[in-house]
């Protein structure tokens, strides 16, 4: 397929600390020659270190680690994916640095994540699952995420679009299954239904985060939790039926999701499952395996901002997969790429209508 007869540069603006994912500058120093990140925990080399109080103090579990990135990382853009707008109550960005909770396989945990000015990033976590937190910090960074194979030779806007924001990279969350709700949550609904939906059902019946976590961020619930939720907090979170019975369904078998396979494996059990299709697959596997040829196939906007991007003209899911052919292997890399440019399509067609379930 011949290259783009569009130029993206001339679209795309210099990236603005305004843009969501906009890279910030380039403090870190890559390590010359070495793929190998430097991963200190605080009692050595490559290990997290829990440090619970004594017996009867009520004291929170917590692990700490700085981490030497070998490469520059834009830390929030990295972690933008793994957070639900900005009213997300699982995430959360003030002074201290960003705030994540995860649901681990050891419990629920708070990790803070924080960028110093020589580009090292600071890393603490409390809670049960503090110390799976900590050695997941390199990949959820993007440490496995090789771009080395992509080739952008024949396409210079997107090439530009990377040399701009050298420290994006695709991380891995590790776990499918907390990706997997808000994912159905946001089938055929726009954002703002979809972030409404997950802000009020996470406050509901998730569990307030362990440690020094700014006021109102909430762990989400676990799968036994989410099977508990009944019809009418689903209701009046927004949520249809179709949704919420698809949730309950996953929440059943969220044990044999979480088992550690590749991404094309993970993305396959997934569509085994009722009601999970290939556009909610591409969207999880994105975040808990950093998948980088997983492409969201059936989004409302997708589509028409690759076309624009890449033709000056919109197109439809095949036409963004022929598109995207010549990246096989690479196509949600791009995608993150083009996303992340500040270019967006031209609006001039319906906005999707807000369905408000809650009022039938």
């Amino acid at each position: 397929m011949s290259p783009p007869r569009v130029s993206l540069v001339g679209m795309i603006p210099e990236p603005t600390t305004e843009q969501t994912d906009a890279p910030v500058p380039d403090r870190g120093a890559p390590d010359a020659g070495s793929t190998a990140a430097s991963y200190v925990g605080s009692v050595g080399w490559g290990t997290a270190a829990p440090e619970e109080a004594a017996d009867g103090t009520g004291a929170v579990a917590t692990a700490t680690t700085r981490y030497t990135p070998a490469r520059p990382v834009d830390l929030a853009a990295t972690m933008a994916p793994h957070c639900r707008g900005r009213g997300d109550p699982t995430c959360r960005t003030d002074s201290a640095g960003i705030w994540r909770t995860q649901r681990t396989p050891l419990g629920p945990a708070t990790l803070l994540l924080r960028q110093s000015a020589d580009g090292d990033i600071h890393a603490q976590a409390w809670g049960p699952g503090a110390g799976w937190c900590i050695d997941r910090v390199p990949a959820l960074l993007g440490a496995e995420d090789d771009w080395s194979g992509l080739d952008l030779s024949a396409y210079p806007a997107i090439a530009e679009v990377r040399r701009r924001a050298p420290g994006v990279w695709l991380g891995s969350s590790g776990l499918v299954f907390e990706s997997l709700i808000p994912a159905i949550i946001e089938q055929k609904v726009t954002v703002l239904e979809a972030h409404r939906a997950w802000y009020r059902l996470i406050r509901q019946h998730g569990e307030p985060a362990p440690g020094p976590a700014p006021t109102g961020m909430m762990v989400s619930p676990g799968p036994e939790r989410w099977r508990l939720v009944p019809s009418w907090d689903w209701h009046r979170a927004g949520v249809d039926p179709r949704r919420s019975r698809t949730a309950v369904t996953v929440a059943a078998v969220a044990a044999s999701l979480d088992r550690p396979v590749d991404a094309v494996t993970a993305g396959r059990r997934l569509q085994s499952l009722p009601g999970v299709g290939r556009w909610t697959a591409a969207e999880v596997t994105q975040r808990s395996h950093g998948d980088p040829d997983a492409v969201s196939v059936g989004d409302y906007h997708l589509a028409a901002q690759v076309g624009w991007a890449l033709t000056g003209a919109p197109v439809d899911d095949d036409g963004m997969l022929e598109l995207l052919e010549p990246f096989l292997g690479h196509r949600q890399r791009v995608v993150r790429l083009i996303l992340g440019s500040g270019y967006r399509a031209p609006r001039h067609g319906p906005r999707m209508t807000i369905q408000d379930h809650r009022r039938h």
